[in-house]
Order: C-alpha cells, then structure tokens, then sequence
C-alpha cells in the first residue's frame, strides 16, 4: 500500500498537476487511512468498503466537520480510483457518499474598508512597505489566490500589454488585465528591490517578483509569510473584523459584480474551472439586489 501511496503520489504531480496545497492535503489524508489500516492489522488485499466507512466514522465520532470529512473523501475517492485504473485492484471508495454541506457565503470587506487597507500600505515607505503595498493591490485588483501571488515572476508581468500571467491550480494559466498605476508601482518596486538585493550582495538573477533569501538562497515567499504581513497590515485598520487569506479575492468579485460584471467574466477573472462556483457571489450583497428589484421589476 505504501509503493502504492507514493506512485499516487507521483501521479498526482506529474498527469493531475495538481497544486502543492491539494498534494499536501491527499498526502495527510491518505497517510492517516494508512495509519488506521494498519493499526487494525487489515492487509491492502483485504480491504473492503467497510474498512473505508469505519475509518469515516472513527473521524465523525471525533467531530470532524463536514467539510473537512467531505475532503477525506475526496482523497479516497481519487487515491482508490487510481488503483483501479491504473492496477486493476478493486474501488473500495466507489461506494462512499459525500455528506451534505452547508452552502457558506463567502465573507467580504466593503469597498470603504479596502481603501482604507490600502491606504494603510501607504504608510511604510521602506522597500519592504513597498513590497506590502504591491502584493496587497494585486491581490485586490486581480484577485489572485496568494499561492499564485507568491509564485510570480518578474517576466510574468506584460509590461506592454497591461497584463499578468497567472499560474493557477492544476497548471492552468490565466491572463489579467491591470491598472497602468499598479503596473508603474510594480515598476518602483522591481527597480528597488532589484538594487536592494545587489546591496545585500546577491549575484544570483532576481526571478520572483517577491523574493526573500533562506540560508543564503533565494526563494519566494511562502503563504504563512505573505498572510502574516496581511494580518499585520489589516490590524493597523483599527476594524475589529476578522480576516480569512480569500478574502480580497472574495471582495473583488462582489464589488465587481455589484458594479456590473457578468458572471462569465469572473469565472475567466477568478480562474474557476465552473461557472456554478462564482454564482454564489450573486448572494452576498441583498441590499443590491433589493435596489434593483425595485427599480427594475414592474410590480415593484
């Protein structure tokens, strides 16, 4: 099962291309069924849908919620159907039901508190509250993923085109437009970030249009450092709301779709492969939707 695992593993990477953040969570997900199996002493070629259904409950009996069960799943579900495929062993998570979700609205900041985020950005006027800035504004005005910020490069910004070349989950990539202030503000920064690096005496070439240097090496930036930076930025606000990692994205599309955007045109913006995943935007801003029911509807 554990040659299995890893051949999965590799299938993963090389034939779905699916993104480091889907990897790890099918690893830790199937690595935990692995360590269920084998503290009940159940061999790979006993298995049986049974054994999958217990591990499910031992998880609900934990109070797992339902979207982290749903995953479990999922993991399942693709791992077990790829040794079926591709082994000609048997489908023993065929069977196994999804549980029901609650369908959660995504949360938002208003376009006052985004101004006001951005205006706070302003303040630092280092290279690295340069940077902040940077990463805050394209992260509201194209509304990238972070893993997609943090994973830009220099070359990925069309200077002549106005556009950003993004790459998305599953090596899917997208083309997006930006405002000619944010690309010159990209300028700014590349240019001092550049003679930064040079200062700190880095001969290597600058690709990552975020750089930071780990034991010597330069690398992008993870997730858990961009967000942190975010966190620390938003706190300066003085709002007392919580903030998620999604939720510029999540504003970007509402203000977008309030001020007229089709949904078409966010699925292609947003990078979602289903047009149904951007239609619950439609839902998040009633009062809108109230003003123009009664300006539009005869009967109103």
């Amino acid at each position: 099962m554990e040659r299995l695992f890893e051949q999965f593993r590799v299938y993963l990477l090389t034939e779905k291309r699916v993104s480091v953040n889907t990897l790890e969570a099918y690893c830790a997900d199937l690595k935990q069924f692995l360590d269920f199996i084998a503290d009940k002493a159940i061999r790979p070629e006993e298995l049986c849908p049974a054994d999958l259904k217990d591990f499910l409950a031992s998880l609900k009996k934990e109070e797992l919620a339902s979207r982290s069960m749903a995953r479990k799943v999922s993991s399942l579900k693709a791992f077990f159907g790829y040794v079926y495929r591709y082994h000609g062993l048997a489908n023993c998570a065929e069977s196994l039901i999804f549980p029901k979700l609650e369908q959660r609205l995504p949360k938002c900041l208003s376009e006052n508190e985004i101004e006001l985020l951005l205006a706070v950005s302003c303040v630092d006027r280092s290279i690295s509250g340069l940077r902040n800035r940077v990463m805050l504004s394209l992260l509201y005005v194209s509304g990238m993923r972070i893993s997609e910020l943090i994973g830009l490069r220099i070359a990925d910004i069309r200077q002549d085109d106005g556009l950003v070349a993004v790459h998305g989950k599953g090596g899917k990539g997208r083309l997006i437009p930006l405002p000619r202030e944010i690309i010159t503000l990209i300028n700014e920064y590349s240019e001092q970030m550049a003679l930064s690096m040079k200062a700190k005496r880095h001969t290597e070439e600058i690709t990552y249009l975020f750089p930071v240097c780990y034991a010597g090496i330069i690398k992008p930036m993870t997730r858990q450092a961009c967000w942190a930076i975010i966190k620390k930025i938003w706190a300066k606000t003085g709002i007392e709301k919580v903030i998620s990692p999604h939720m510029l994205r999540h504003s970007l599309a509402t203000h977008m779709l309030k001020n007229g955007a089709d949904l078409r045109s966010l699925q292609m913006l947003l990078g979602h492969e289903n047009l149904s995943t951007v239609q619950i935007y439609t839902h998040l801003d009633t009062s809108y939707v109230r003003s123009i029911y009664d300006a539009k509807h005869p009967r109103s």
